[in-house]
């Protein structure tokens, strides 16, 4: 026999997929046309939707793309914490860089979607916010894993502390996935990321500071 718990719960995950599913065919959308070009009807349409079922999940295409780029936002962060949290007080620079570069989101079509939210965020305040808020905890988990390192692993006296040298990092990333959107080489990119991040974080060799 159904209870209405049940009909609650079947409802519940059917909303979730919907949700899903409308990302996931927005994130195509975006990458393909950028933000600016897309109307609610192409997202529908891509995700085999009713604008209604888009209505029952989103109240406009901003609080979409919104959610688009905070579960990518969210899931980077995860990334490098989890890469990071794999050694113990003695940091080995080379290998938690190899390892954050490997498992770390380096996507052309994620590139033009967070370009385009940058742009975005740069003409609207609380945009701008959800995007320093993201950046922030980026940057605080980096920083967090040099700072336990501290005493084990000297960073170059140039960056600081650890915060500056968690600023640091995230600009090399900035760069290199400029550079990525330009020539499309993931591999290079992968390459290139790798060794900026350990000549930045020791000194030069691999060996730290």
């Amino acid at each position: 026999m159904t209870t209405a718990q049940d009909t609650a719960r079947r409802v519940t995950k059917r909303r979730a997929r919907t949700r899903a599913n409308l990302l996931d065919a927005a994130f195509a959308v975006f990458a393909a046309k950028g933000f600016g070009r897309v109307s609610i009807e192409e997202v529908c349409e891509a995700a085999g939707y009713s604008r209604g079922a888009f209505y029952s999940n989103f109240a406009t295409l901003d609080e979409l793309f919104f959610a688009l780029y905070q579960e990518r936002a969210d899931l980077i962060a995860a990334q490098v914490a989890d890469a990071l949290a794999q050694d113990g007080p003695d940091l080995d620079v080379p290998a938690s860089v190899d390892r954050v570069t490997e498992v770390l989101l380096l996507d052309v079509d994620w590139l033009l979607v967070k370009t385009d939210f940058l742009v975005h965020a740069a003409r609207d305040p609380a945009v701008a916010q959800a995007l320093l808020d993201h950046r922030t905890r980026l940057r605080e988990a980096i920083a967090d894993r040099l700072f336990r390192a501290r005493g084990h692993t000297e960073l170059p006296a140039v960056l600081g502390d650890a915060d500056g040298a968690a600023r640091a990092v995230v600009a090399a990333y900035d760069g290199v996935t400029t550079q990525l959107l330009l020539d499309k080489d993931v591999d290079a990119a992968r390459t290139w990321l790798g060794q900026l991040l350990t000549a930045l974080l020791t000194d030069g060799s691999g060996t730290p500071a």
